[in-house]
Parts: structure tokens; C-alpha cells; sequence
């Protein structure tokens, strides 16, 4: 185990019924600070820029997070080089890439006392429909990546196909690590027209740690989705953990594939951007409901973890992060300004209130 490392067991805390706050989404984080591609969305920044992504890290980790995510998401050489060879730029190498990232979380979850999560990507060779063999060969290749390294739980996300999650699932618990599986689907079921019923009993029956629900939708629908297969799990008599990591954004208004088929994709969420007091609903949501890892994927910054763990202070112990310095609006209270100190230094006040974007209400017809 090395130095300052925690040697708690993840499978072990949830099965004492503890509750994980998991951290937030990189790529958007990263994006809007000018160290990610939109579109391409990899993670050369590892390398490019890794006092950025350090800073994330420790950003997450002071708000609360109990696990941090090495992020290598689409550290894959196909994913990282496909639209590099398109614009005839230099090729990246997924073992550098990889290899940073991963030394990155480690030296901020060992300064932190924090879990280490390890994420594989989905495979383009799926995508493709290049066959199982072709698909886990690719899940091989970021598995051998990550295996010098003292990850607490090896998580595949952003999966949209139940059948290629099943795939990554026998290559994965060859590792000897719990894993998680966190499926990128709605309501309507997978890509391939799958019940979300169907999708969590068949993780359950792979023999998944963790299953779940990442990205794509907001809270709301993701918790939903989630719900629909815990208890089509617990029908059919089988056991497993439940997580959830929705996009910091509202997407009430999203198609089967979430919010890449909104027109705001993904340069304007701003005006869809979650409160921190939403974030607490959906925290108080989940934990009522069963979900006992609770975090965030693409819009949540480290304030929306901050809040998730502001939240369930209570039954995670009376725990808060360091970062917590305003829990329940409280130090409003002593505002100059007696119509804010009066009126909105309490939690009631900003769980109840609905936001508006202060935009005029007028449409005027394109010239």
C-alpha cells in the first residue's frame, strides 16, 4: 500500500452502507479554462498542461470528493489520435498520456487521503461493429495501462450499448480490482433498444460492483434511470452498489442520446447550468433512493461536489468538506443588506427558488 494511501476497501464502505461523493467533470472543467478541445474532448492536457488538471484534482478533492478519477477518459491511441490524423496533426501515445494521468491523481489522492478511480473509455472498434474480440483487445490495452498503479476501483463509462459493457466486464474483472460499469442512456433504454431494466439486470448478472448511470442527462433523469435499475435488480433477486454521475446541466428537453442533440451543444450550457441548491436536491434524491456513490460527470465543478457533500453531511456523519465555509446560506446573516440578511440567509429560501436567465422574452425574427 504506498505511503499515505487510505487502506479503506471501496466494496467494503458501501457495504457498511457508506455514501461516496464521487467529483465532477473534467473535460467541460477543462474546456472552459482553456485546456481541452471541444469535440475531440481527450486528455493531452495531461502532459500539455498538468499543473491545470493538478489543480482540478485538488479543487474536487477539498470540496468533498471521496474519489478522485485519473482523468484519462478517451486515452485511447484511436480516440486520441482520430481527429488528429483527420487535421495532419502530430500522433499522441496512449501509454504517455495514460501514464500521466494516472501519476497525477495518485500524488493528490495520497496528499488527501482520497480513493483512486481508474476509468476505461469506450471502444471505437464497437462503435464499428469490429467484432468481441477486436472490442476487448482495446479494453486490454487500458487495462494493462493502469496496472502499476494503486487504483481502488477500475470504472468503465460513457457506455451506451449493454452488449460492449458486457464485453469490457470480463476484461475488467480480471484485474483483481472492484470495478463499476456507468451506463451513458435514458429512459428509452440503450443505443441498441435495450430496456433500462433489461440493461441493469444482465451488469448484475456480469458479475458488475457497481452499476449505474454517467453523463448525457441531468440529475433528475439520471436518478430516474438509475431507480429503473436498482429495482429491476432486486427482482430478479440479485445484488449489487449504485451509482450516479448526471451532467451538471438541465436536459429536460433531450432526445434518446441527451444533450449532444442540444442545439446549446457545447459551447452555451451556460443558461442550463444546475445551482449548487439543485445539486442538493438531486444529492438528497439519490441517497433517498438507495444510490450510495452520488457524483457528477460534464458541468459539475467543484462547488457542485461541495454541495452534494454539504447535502448528506448528516448521514455521512456530520462530515464536511474543508472548502464548506457558507453551509445552508447561513453566513448571509450578517449582509449589510437587510433584504438579502432577512429574506435569503436560509436554505428555504434558495431550495425553493426557480432561476431565470435575464434574458428579455422576445424573439425577433432572423433578418
Amino acid at each position: 500500500m504506498a505511503e499515505g494511501k487510505s487502506k479503506r476497501k471501496i466494496l467494503d464502505m458501501l457495504d457498511a452502507g457508506e455514501c461516496l461523493i464521487g467529483d465532477g467533470g473534467y473535460n467541460y472543467a477543462l474546456e472552459r479554462r482553456g485546456y481541452v478541445v471541444a469535440g475531440e474532448w481527450t486528455p493531452e492536457c495531461v502532459v500539455e498542461h498538468p499543473d491545470a488538471v493538478k489543480q482540478c484534482h485538488v479543487d474536487f478533492a477539498l470540496c468533498g470528493a471521496d474519489i478522485l478519477q485519473a482523468y484519462v477518459f478517451n486515452g485511447t491511441d484511436d480516440n486520441l489520435n482520430f481527429a488528429r490524423r483527420k487535421s495532419g496533426r502530430p500522433l499522441l501515445k496512449a501509454d504517455e498520456i495514460n501514464e500521466a494521468g494516472c501519476r497525477l491523481v495518485t500524488e493528490v489522492a495520497r496528499k488527501y487521503d482520497k480513493l483512486i478511480g481508474l476509468p476505461i473509455s469506450t471502444t471505437r472498434s464497437y462503435a464499428g461493429k469490429e467484432g468481441k474480440e477486436k472490442v476487448q483487445k482495446e479494453f486490454r490495452q487500458q487495462i494493462e495501462a493502469f496496472e502499476k498503479w494503486d487504483g481502488d476501483l477500475l470504472m468503465a463509462e460513457y457506455i451506451g450499448c449493454v452488449e460492449e459493457a458486457e464485453w469490457a466486464c470480463e476484461e475488467m474483472k480480471k484485474s483483481g480490482i472492484p470495478i463499476s460499469i456507468s451506463m451513458c442512456i435514458g429512459p428509452l433504454g440503450d443505443f441498441n433498444d435495450v430496456p433500462v431494466e433489461e440493461v441493469g439486470v444482465r451488469l448484475a448478472k456480469a458479475g458488475v460492483d457497481i452499476i449505474g448511470i454517467n453523463c448525457r442527462f441531468d440529475p433528475d433523469i439520471c436518478v430516474d434511470t438509475t431507480i429503473r435499475m436498482r429495482n429491476a435488480v432486486e427482482k430478479a433477486g440479485l445484488k449489487c452498489h449504485y451509482m450516479v454521475q448526471p451532467l451538471g446541466y438541465r436536459t429536460a428537453d433531450a432526445g434518446r442520446f441527451g444533450f449532444i442533440e442540444l442545439p446549446e451543444c457545447p459551447f452555451a450550457f451556460e443558461s442550463r447550468l444546475i445551482t449548487r441548491w439543485e445539486a442538493q436536491k438531486y444529492a438528497r434524491k439519490a441517497y433517498d433512493n438507495g444510490i450510495r456513490y452520488i457524483g457528477g460527470c460534464c458541468g459539475f465543478e467543484p462547488y457542485h461536489v461541495r454541495a452534494l457533500a454539504e447535502e448528506l453531511r448528516e448521514d455521512r456523519g456530520g462530515k464536511l468538506p474543508i472548502n464548506s465555509k457558507n453551509v445552508d446560506a447561513t453566513a448571509l446573516k450578517f449582509h449589510e443588506n437587510p433584504k438579502i440578511n432577512e429574506i435569503r440567509g436560509c436554505k428555504e429560501y434558495w431550495m425553493n427558488l426557480v432561476p431565470q436567465d435575464g434574458r428579455p422574452k422576445v424573439v425577433e425574427e432572423n433578418k
